[in-house]
């Protein structure tokens, strides 16, 4: 777990420059070289080479995805790197096709990832409030988790074999924002998955 991909997946638009999710990373960032974490960082909206991209995220033992819910998703920038980076992995690199090898492999599909062992940590901010989700008050989001909500984003990191995480999410950034104690929760959780240097076993 000692090396360390950071993905700032946020698109810049005039309202929204990225300050909040550029100062997640930049804690995230400090946090782990503290730590004695190796850290690589790729921020999309700069944009990437998909080799490069391929390599770190071989070389990583976690990925740390930090980017705000768009429209329900992610935003269109981390979707595109998506898309050239995960597809031009299939090759084996990232995944080994779709998992199927053969006939009668159907039950295999999603399951040829080549990055077992690897972990990956989402990190998300959010317009909806965090009394929104698990709540059956709350009618749009029916009860439903943030992690529900972005069940196509984990099962795209199952399907390269990725361990999943807990994520963390800053609400009501917009309307309401809590910065300075999400910061807190924000430290508090990256001190609870990524323990500095002398708090790592022996493996």
């Amino acid at each position: 777990m000692k090396n360390v991909l950071i993905i700032n997946g946020h698109q810049p638009y005039p309202f929204a420059e990225g300050r909040l999710n550029g100062t997640f990373v930049d804690r995230a960032r400090g946090h782990l070289e503290a730590g004695g974490y190796e850290v690589e960082l790729t921020k999309v909206a700069d944009g990437w080479d998909v080799e490069t991209e391929l390599g770190r995220h071989r070389w990583a033992h976690t990925v740390l995805m930090q980017f705000p819910i768009n429209w329900m998703s992610t935003p269109w920038v981390l979707k595109q790197y998506m898309d050239e980076v995960y597809t031009a992995g299939m090759d084996g690199q990232l995944c080994k096709g779709d998992g199927r090898h053969g006939p009668g492999e159907d039950h295999l599909y999603g399951l040829g990832g080549s990055l077992r062992g690897t972990r990956y940590m989402f990190s998300l901010t959010f317009n909806a409030p965090a009394d929104s989700f698990e709540n059956p008050e709350a009618p749009f989001f029916e009860g439903r988790s943030v992690d529900d909500l972005l069940w196509p984003m984990h099962l795209n990191m199952k399907f390269f074999g990725m361990e999943q995480m807990p994520t963390f999410s800053s609400h009501d950034v917009m309307k309401n924002p809590s910065i300075e104690s999400d910061f807190v929760r924000f430290q508090d959780h990256l001190s609870a998955h990524f323990p500095a240097r002398a708090q790592w076993s022996a493996s």
